[in-house]
């Protein structure tokens, strides 16, 4: 089995990388829902402070791998050759998936602060940060992301995002994203990204040298 993993900071374009990846006929694994599953297990939100108590209390107990095990479980189970995991934390977890992956290629996706703020907020995911709990019912979710996408990141979002990256930044992302094979810039159009995405999945999935 080939897995291809993204590492990157919140709300960089992991995610739109990988609905790309399925969009090609790519398996995807998401790291985040190992957590997301046990928090469903416990019966608690899947609010960023729950689901950050949840990834510290899973690598305390089971080391810093731990959810990087979980995640391989899930992709062999898929039983396809090439998989793409979404959502590396930490240099542990890519050190585990390149001794046990046939072939193991990580890929750093960045953007600049501001941007991946908005997009966060444009998201409105449980867990991220910016995301709007006013709603009296004359918006729609289409709506808001759009109104989200466009307004200035307010001090409480930037300083939540802020904190969230520090939290991550403590398993270990810094040292996963310095060993990263290669890197995607999410910092063009969104039509930019998505072609450069296509390519390198296209290249890294055929075994092409880039």
């Amino acid at each position: 089995m080939k897995i291809i993993g993204f590492v990157g900071l919140p709300g960089s374009g992991k995610g739109e990388a990988s609905q790309i990846a399925r969009q090609q006929g790519l398996a995807v694994v998401v790291m985040g829902d190992v957590i997301r599953q046990e928090a469903a297990r416990q019966g608690l939100e899947p609010t960023d402070q729950n689901l950050g108590r949840i990834g510290n209390a899973l690598r305390a107990a089971e080391g810093p791998d731990a959810v990087a095990k979980s995640t391989f479980e899930m992709a062999k189970a898929l039983g396809k050759d090439v998989v793409v995991v979404d959502g590396l934390r930490s240099a542990k977890e890519a050190d585990f998936f390149r001794a046990h992956a046939d072939e193991f290629h990580l890929v750093e996706v960045c953007a600049p602060a501001k941007d991946r703020l908005k997009w966060l907020a444009a998201r409105g995911r449980p867990d991220d940060p910016g995301k709007s709990q006013a709603n009296d019912g004359k918006e729609t979710d289409a709506d808001a992301k759009i109104i989200a996408s466009t307004r200035e990141p307010d001090s409480l979002a930037a300083a939540a995002l802020e904190q969230r990256e520090c939290r991550e930044m403590g398993w270990g992302m810094c040292e996963a994203m310095k060993i990263a094979d290669l890197k995607l810039r999410n910092d063009g159009s969104l039509d930019d990204f998505r072609t450069n995405v296509k390519k390198l999945l296209g290249l890294l999935a055929a075994g092409d040298t880039i």
